[in-house]
């Protein structure tokens, strides 16, 4: 065989196995995924009411109610090649508003529920990190934290204002939230909060909000963005949020030294491209090093399909790979 017809024959080789420039677009290289859910037994036990409340928007998605275990958030992590995930209680649903009424032993269920989160570090502390979960406009929330104060298993705290059925225009409510922060700020935590609060009514005017009263309450701990502002997929309301953050981070960096924004659920095969675009703008105004890979599995439960089709984000494969490897600390 001669020289050239060897060469060919490796070339030929090389290129059956090596991936295409498309494919190493596509392959996931998120190693962290900072945004996932595992519901605990004492939450699978109150999701039928839940979901049947008058008080939800919209029904439940079913791999919202699909009752999966650790072994099936590890398979899917090892399939996607993620190392870590930061698992997200869903203790607050005990205490959601959107019910008709509380379960009578709701105190009680986000204690198991969150005892259950904080439970996958203490078994796998090198694969999860944990958030607990509380409502902060319940008399329970502050006393929840202190409870949890000093665990060093506990990463951070979950808020989910939908959930609570927050309203930015109360005053007392956001004096309430901003209280919660601040005390999981005492406690040395990271702070990860939905701040998207329904469906209609929400964009600049909240953010602007959230960042001149709640914000500065986290006194330089993280501070974690669910859905990139919004709650899934990219929107008007979503990016009139993220424009007010834009805003902030130019006028005062050090303000958005310690603020993340994740980009969980944001399907961009299902987002318009003019959106995908803004999408962007907005991410290299803020800086791409504020912006984490998530999923928030179990919505999405194939998560190589998620982060390859997040990559189709009108994003550099330079600017994708700085977002894949970014890590809130």
């Amino acid at each position: 065989m001669t020289f050239a017809r060897l060469g060919a024959v490796v070339a030929i080789a090389w290129l059956s196995v090596a991936p295409s420039g498309a494919a190493d677009r596509r392959a996931p290289v998120v190693h962290v995924d900072h945004h996932v859910h595992l519901h605990a037994p004492a939450i699978l036990a109150i999701l039928s009411d839940y979901c049947a409340s008058p008080g939800r928007a919209s029904k439940c998605d079913a791999e919202f109610t699909r009752p999966l275990a650790v072994a099936d958030l590890r398979r899917a992590m090892d399939d996607a090649g993620i190392r870590r995930a930061q698992v997200m209680s869903t203790a607050y649903l005990a205490e959601s508003p959107l019910m008709a009424a509380l379960p009578p032993n709701h105190a009680a269920i986000v204690r198991a529920a969150n005892d259950f989160t904080v439970g996958l570090a203490r078994a796998q502390p090198a694969r999860f990190s944990v958030y607990i979960g509380v409502n902060p406009l319940t008399p329970t929330a502050l006393p929840e934290i202190a409870h949890w104060r000093g665990d060093r298993h506990v990463a951070g705290i979950k808020l989910h204002l939908a959930n609570s059925r927050f309203d930015y225009h109360r005053p007392e409510q956001v004096r309430m939230l901003a209280n919660v922060v601040r005390a999981a700020a005492s406690a040395h935590w990271r702070v990860m909060i939905h701040m998207r609060h329904r469906v209609e009514g929400y964009g600049a005017d909240e953010a602007r909000i959230f960042v001149n009263e709640v914000l500065p309450a986290a006194r330089g701990t993280t501070v974690q963005i669910a859905h990139a502002a919004g709650w899934g997929g990219v929107d008007s309301a979503t990016l009139a949020a993220l424009g007010v953050f834009a805003e902030a981070c130019e006028h005062d960096r050090p303000r958005c030294a310690n603020l993340y924004f994740d980009l969980a659920a944001i399907r961009p095969e299902s987002v318009p491209d003019r959106d995908k675009a803004a999408l962007v703008g907005l991410m290299r105004r803020i800086g791409l090093r504020h912006f984490v890979p998530a999923s928030d599995w179990p919505f999405m439960r194939d998560l190589r399909a998620y982060y390859a089709g997040l990559r189709t984000l009108p994003l550099s494969d330079a600017e994708w790979r700085k977002v894949a490897r970014n890590v809130v600390h």
